[in-house]
């Protein structure tokens, strides 16, 4: 019996890890080559301050692409900011208006603060997923 619950547990496991993605993630916008490119996911429950699912790369004036590894099926916002100083932060001014460029998944906007978690959404399946951001500064 032990031996089943075992094999039942891999896979479980097995399946699971089949059923994630990588998604792509194109950063346009990016208006010079100092820092790296932060990008995260998140779920509706985590959005936007608690994104689990984060990958970077270096920034390259003009377009960057970062891959996301490992992204279970669902529904996922995609955020991304050009850390220029590579603090791994998002650097504002004393009212919190970021100083650095940041953009959302689908070209999503707010007022006074992030726009909505249905306005971000994109569908994540098996195999690999794309979502374009366009940097604001």
């Amino acid at each position: 019996m032990k031996k089943l619950l075992i094999i039942a547990s891999l896979a479980l496991s097995a399946s699971a890890s089949a059923a994630a993605a990588t998604v792509q993630v194109k950063i346009d916008g990016v208006r010079n080559d100092k820092g790296v490119v932060q990008v995260a996911l998140c779920d509706e429950a985590t959005y936007p301050k608690d994104c689990r699912l984060t990958a970077s790369a270096p920034a390259k004036t003009g377009s960057v692409t970062v891959d996301v590894p490992n992204v279970p099926a669902g529904t996922w916002a995609a955020l991304a900011y050009h850390d220029e100083n590579s603090d791994k932060k998002l650097d504002t001014n004393f009212v919190g208006i970021p100083k650095e460029g940041y953009g959302f998944s689908n070209g999503a906007k707010g007022t006074f603060g992030p726009p909505k978690f249905k306005d971000t959404a994109i569908t994540v399946g098996e195999g690999a997923s794309t979502a374009t951001i366009t940097l604001k500064y």
